[in-house]
Parts: structure tokens; sequence; C-alpha cells
């Protein structure tokens, strides 16, 4: 099965389902993320984005805040 098949299949899941596929793939991403080489550029970004985390740690979105906006009806 062709990439283009599988995702024409996800894509005619439940929002739920598609959701839980994410949490699925972020998950066993995590556990490879440490053998990923990151580039001089990605590395800037991510170094920007924790000092604007430093810098207002309350502006944030939860992880929940942000299912519920993926699963909220259109």
């Amino acid at each position: 099965m062709d990439l283009e098949t599988v995702l024409a299949e996800i894509r005619s899941w439940p929002v739920e389902d598609r959701v839980r596929l994410m949490d699925e793939i972020r998950e066993g991403l995590t556990d490879e993320a440490s053998e990923l080489d990151l580039t001089d550029e990605l590395k800037d970004l991510l170094d920007r984005r924790l000092a604007a985390l430093d810098a207002d740690p309350d502006n944030v979105t939860t992880w929940e805040a942000i299912k519920e906006h993926v699963r909220r009806p259109k």
C-alpha cells in the first residue's frame, strides 16, 4: 500500500481516531528523538522558542486544549 492510499484512508477516519494516531506517532517519535541530527537552523529555532517560553511561561496552549480544539465540530 502506498503512502497516498494510507493518507486517504486516514482522512476518512473520525477525528478522535486521527488524534489518537497523532498521539501514538508522537510517542513513538519521542523514543527515537535522540537519534535525530538537528540542523543549526533548527537548533536556533528551538533556542528562540525556549527563550520565549522562559520569558513568558504562562503564554502556552496545553495539549489538552489543542486536542479539544481539533475535536470541536466545525
